[in-house]
């Protein structure tokens, strides 16, 4: 009997997860399909409530649903230890017709950051643009181990949800929420910016900063994938800098959510070149 695995979002049409998982499973022979699943926020408990009857076996969730998806299997089902810590779900395991939450988004930024970026962030400062599901995923498995965190976000409310989530795990004055007539200071001060916003997703976007805050020797992290170079990328390669979109991260939080599901070994070769050729 086939499997269903798919992608919970709004709006989905762009993403690439579909042809990276099914690529996978069609070269290690596993009978599954990986979908699309369309939802909208106010449809988001109605279908979780109704995903093991579904015969779905397991979910990837994207923008916006993450921190909304943590708070429903928080209550209604079981959260992996990372992803109870972290406050955003990313993957999701029905285990004997029950939700099992888990995020590998933090894993898979760090593994593409040093991979991709050739940036360890020990003892670096680091400023994070946005402070949704993925930048709370980041901001909480980087932990300690970064100098200075810095957040922003148009939702200051959100930001301050971050900073305290952070300070009750880890009770250090690293985090700063700072305001947007700050940025350029503080981007100044930033050993890596992270783009965690969706600004750079469609054409025309705009980088998310003004370019000539993207002082000498910043590396550049842009969360969006859904394209080979952003503006923000483009603007901080022309000026010489490491940047790069966040193909990596998604190849590499998506070979661990493979392997949660199927409890095998992702084949990440065939998983990157599914995704290059699909991006082409």
């Amino acid at each position: 009997m086939k499997k269903i695995y798919g992608i919970i979002g709004h709006p989905i049409g762009h993403t690439l997860s579909p042809a990276m998982h099914n690529a996978a499973f069609a070269h290690l022979k596993i009978n599954a399909e990986y979908r699309i699943f369309d939802v909208e926020p106010k449809g988001l408990v109605e279908f979780l409530s109704t995903l093991a009857a579904g015969g779905i076996s397991g979910i990837n969730v994207t923008i916006p649903h993450k921190i909304e998806a943590w708070r429903y299997i928080e209550k209604n089902g079981s959260l992996d230890k990372e992803a109870a810590k972290l406050g955003a779900v990313n993957t999701i395991n029905v285990e004997g017709g029950r939700l099992k939450g888990y995020n590998t988004d933090g894993a898979g930024f760090y593994r593409s950051l040093v991979t991709d970026l050739k940036l360890e962030p020990e003892g670096k400062t680091v400023f994070v643009l946005g402070a949704g599901g993925a930048a709370t995923a980041i901001v909480m498995y980087l932990g300690v181990g970064p100098g200075r965190i810095f957040v922003m976000d148009e939702d200051v409310s959100k930001a301050g949800e971050l900073a305290d989530r952070y300070k009750k795990y880890f009770n250090s004055d690293k985090l700063r929420v700072c305001e947007k007539k700050t940025s350029a200071a503080v981007l100044n001060e930033s050993d890596l910016f992270i783009n965690a916003t969706p600004i750079g997703m469609k054409d025309g976007d705009p980088s998310p900063v003004d370019v000539k805050a993207l002082r000498p020797g910043l590396y550049v992290y842009d969360l969006v994938y859904n394209r080979s170079k952003t503006a923000l990328v483009k603007e901080a390669n022309a000026k010489k800098l490491h940047a790069v979109t966040g193909m990596g991260m998604l190849l590499c939080q998506g070979a661990i959510a493979f392997e949660i599901w199927t409890g095998g070994k992702a084949p990440i070769q065939v998983m990157k070149k599914a995704l290059l050729d699909n991006l082409r």
